[in-house]
């Protein structure tokens, strides 16, 4: 059974309400200022690398242990479905796939944005971003990767996956296509169209390999 990958934030979850109540409450307890529009601006690098905007080096871990502690208690409550989430997994479940969610968010938040949200999710990977995340991509066996970020795009490449992307982030659709995304749809409410497309197109494909041999 083949699976379709997705990332989280700005793909299957909007985050960003949540994510902005975090780093506030973040700057208020070290007394930093770090402008929240900003951060959500360029949503999806992994945390470590967005609080250097804003800390030297030598405070960077202790910030981002108390961002993690924080998060679950004010974020994921914070947290909707994007547009099209639930309809896009369950054209993955009607065509017999598996859904797997690969994401920047450590794994454990993951889980409990996905839990909260309701979404029907076999598997989830996290604290992997851009390249990286081609191990648990091609490790689930995916045969797409849904994201909205132009490091989703290779991720997609190295986990051996079609890049579908969605310009829901900080991208829009054409930065998508410059990028060299496979597919690219405004939000995830086209996803089930271009989806069971894809899916006559791969049985055709099938079909005629089948006849050739």
């Amino acid at each position: 059974m083949y699976s379709v990958g997705f990332d989280l934030d700005l793909t299957l979850a909007d985050t960003r309400a949540g994510i902005a109540a975090v780093y506030d409450e973040v700057a208020r307890r070290l007394g930093v200022p770090i402008d929240t529009a900003a951060v959500i601006e360029r949503l999806g690098p992994p945390l470590e690398q967005e609080l250097a905007y804003w800390l030297p080096a030598e405070e960077i871990p202790a910030a981002a242990d108390l961002y993690r502690s924080l998060y679950p208690g004010i974020a994921v409550a914070m947290t909707t479905p994007m547009a099209g989430a639930a309809d896009a997994l369950a054209e993955v479940r009607g065509h017999g796939g598996r859904v797997i969610v690969v994401t920047g968010k450590n794994t454990a938040d993951a889980r409990l944005t996905v839990e909260t949200l309701g979404l029907d999710v076999d598997e989830v990977a996290g604290s992997v971003f851009g390249a990286a995340k081609g191990v648990a991509i091609s490790g689930f066996g995916a045969a797409i990767y849904v994201g909205d970020h132009v490091a989703d795009i290779e991720a997609a490449r190295a986990g051996r996956a079609l890049s579908v992307t969605v310009a829901t982030g900080p991208y829009n659709e054409q930065a998508l296509r410059d990028h060299g995304a496979d597919v690219v749809l405004p939000d995830l409410t086209r996803f089930g169209g271009w989806y069971n497309a894809w899916q006559v197109s791969r049985s055709l494909e099938i079909g005629a390999v089948s006849t050739v041999m």
